[in-house]
Order: structure tokens, then sequence, then C-alpha cells
């Protein structure tokens, strides 16, 4: 089963930055296909690829800040091909 995953991440400190370019090079890394635009990064693949890789990344990330925040949204189907039809 494929899925899409849209990710915000938001260290609530002063030295944000490093922590989000870290975390979407450990991304990119991985070998899932990975969208970036200026609000979230878009992950797809695999979903217990998708999930492992994600699970292993949150927890970096966040035992390497002192506090933060991840909104996550799934969808049930490989949404990295889409193209809007207007």
């Amino acid at each position: 089963m494929n899925i899409s995953v849209e990710l915000t991440f938001s260290p609530l400190q002063d030295d944000f930055e490093n922590h989000i370019i870290n975390f979407i090079k450990n991304l990119r890394a991985s070998g899932l296909t990975i969208l970036e635009n200026p609000l979230s990064t878009q992950v797809f693949g695999e979903y217990v690829k998708v999930m492992q890789v994600l699970n292993m990344e949150i927890e970096t990330a966040f035992e390497l800040m002192d506090k933060g925040l991840l909104f996550m949204k799934i969808v049930k189907s490989d949404r990295s091909n889409y193209e809007p039809h207007f």
C-alpha cells in the first residue's frame, strides 16, 4: 500500500533552521520520493518503509531539539504525480 505524507516541522527555538535542514537532508537520504515547498515537506512511498523512516527521523529530530512540533497528514495513495486539472 502506498501513502503520501505531508510534514510541517517546527522547532520552537531560535536555532530552528539547522534542525529543519538536517531533518530534510535525512529524509532525502532515505531513498523515498521527497518533494519540498516553502511550507511543508512531502514524502511518498510504501507504507511500511515510509513509516519506518519517519519513526526514526522524527525521533532523532526531537532528541536534538529542546521544543518543537510536527504536523503530519497521511493520504492512502501515492500523490507524487498530482497535477491540477484547472
